[in-house]
């Protein structure tokens, strides 16, 4: 889906704010049922690795497959406006790393948000590898899957690296499908498109995994009379 697609009229008054409900967790829309803190030791990834050589002895590029645990934690912020937009949200943490080890494989904190009047999906992603990316999708209300995207050089849902990832393992494309399930669970499936300089076509590094919830959401400060989320 084009960015113009996605563009909703908001009309011309670009400064009132939105008026919205203060309970996060009673207007999430399809991120309803992501809200709280899930864990799985069952996730799979493949990704690039360095070269090797076929049966021939020709060069090949090589992925490596690996299983992962995963702590997903995800927990309801005030609404937030921009002017006449309003968007209900989850501020995330992901933290994974391999089964018996102590060493992080992948961390990942940002926001999935709703925007119920242009009916957008809005997800945020930082990584401690220099690299940030803003992606979206179409979603209705009660939608129980939906699919997030960003694109290499979009001015709104793009994505940015640092210049070493950029000139050696450069992502051209994130796609991520996330399923809310009727026994309680959720899964993701995500690819994330490289270009790397020593295979000839575009790599795809795949995660997926369906995750279990530990523990039930914190309502957001609005509606406990906090001013912030338990550590």
């Amino acid at each position: 889906m084009s960015h113009d697609e996605q563009v909703h009229d908001y009309g011309s008054d670009i400064y009132t704010e939105a008026e919205g409900g203060d309970d996060t967790l009673a207007n999430l829309g399809p991120l309803r049922g992501m809200a709280g803190v899930w864990t799985s030791t069952e996730g799979a990834d493949t990704h690039p690795v360095g070269p090797g050589s076929d049966v021939s002895g020709e060069v090949i590029g090589r992925d490596e497959h690996n299983v992962f645990v995963e702590r997903y934690e995800l927990q309801p912020t005030d609404p937030q406006t921009n002017g006449p937009q309003l968007f209900y949200g989850l501020r995330y943490h992901v933290h994974i790393v391999k089964p018996g080890e102590v060493e992080t494989f992948h961390d990942q904190v940002g926001y999935w948000l709703w925007e119920p009047a242009a009916r957008t999906v809005v997800h945020t992603l930082a990584i401690p590898r220099g690299q940030v990316l803003l992606a979206a999708g179409p979603a209705e209300p009660d939608a129980t899957s939906f699919e997030v995207r960003a694109e290499l050089g979009s001015e709104t849902y793009g994505i940015l690296s640092n210049p070493f990832l950029y000139s050696a393992f450069r992502t051209v494309d994130f796609r991520m499908r996330v399923t809310v399930k009727d026994d309680g669970t959720w899964s993701y499936e995500e690819h994330t498109t490289l270009r790397i300089p020593d295979r000839d076509e575009l790599v795809d590094h795949v995660d997926r995994n369906t995750l279990t919830r530990i523990a039930e959401p914190t309502p957001n400060p609005l509606v406990t009379g906090g001013d912030r989320l338990p550590e």
